[in-house]
């Protein structure tokens, strides 16, 4: 296995970290490797926000579900999806653009999360762990203000990044699905309920382990949560923009 994919298999999210800077030299590395992403036309239809101010990081940690690390991280950066850029440099060479619709859209979120994972790995490499905070699309009205979000750009998702400590580096990494159940031939189709719930036991892998009072916890504390309800009203917000 080599270094590139072993570096794969051993990232996880990674939510304490210990009181150590991460140098100048690094986040350059962390930020040139984003820029090397894949990207739609080489557009590159996205802006990284690097959160310095200890003030913006406290707000988006109380704003994001109320996760207090985000705030105690080393380095905090948003990844918009960014459909203003070259809108305006179409108006600015004389073209005349139609505005910015769903599709657009998409294809901006996929750039930037594609340089977002990338970070993460060249982050991982060097031993910087890191955690995605999807929940940066709650709260839209207070996102925008205090990112000073214009219409046509939307915070797909925040890392954070931090040397890890010890017990979070020797923390066993969650247990994937299996490949039989991710992967289809040539054409999609739903899961059976027999191979659902196989997909769970083998996962979990216990003796014990009961689908229905897993499954409804779950759903209870992700799916039918407070700040997925709000992050979905937000996300609609957000697609209002692109109508």
């Amino acid at each position: 296995m080599n270094l590139v994919i072993r570096t794969l298999f051993e990232r996880k999210s990674v939510r304490v970290f210990e009181e150590k800077p991460i140098l100048k030299k690094e986040k350059e590395l962390i930020l040139e490797a984003a820029f090397q992403a894949p990207t739609a036309g080489n557009q590159m239809l996205y802006t990284i926000l690097d959160i310095q101010d200890q003030s913006i990081k406290e707000a988006l940690a109380e704003s994001c579900d109320h996760q207090p690390f985000i705030a105690k991280a080393p380095l905090v950066l948003v990844f918009l999806a960014d459909c203003r850029r070259w809108l305006d440099t179409y108006v600015y060479a004389g073209a005349s653009p139609r505005k910015p619709r769903a599709g657009d859209l998409f294809l901006a979120c996929a750039d930037a999360l594609i340089a977002a994972q990338n970070s993460v790995i060249a982050a991982q490499s060097m031993g910087i762990g890191s955690c995605y905070i999807g929940d940066i699309l709650e709260n839209k009205e207070e996102i925008v203000s205090l990112l000073k979000l214009d219409k046509y750009v939307l915070p797909i998702a925040m890392v954070v990044y931090g040397y890890p400590t010890k017990q979070q580096q020797t923390r066993p990494k969650p247990l994937r699905f299996k490949k039989p159940y991710l992967v289809m031939k040539d054409y999609y189709r739903p899961l059976t309920e027999e191979e659902i719930r196989r997909m769970f036991y083998e996962r979990d892998g216990r003796k014990d382990f009961n689908f229905e009072d897993y499954i409804i916890t779950f759903c209870n504390r992700k799916y039918m949560s407070e700040f997925s309800i709000e992050m979905s009203c937000s996300a609609e917000e957000y697609l209002k923009e692109y109508e």
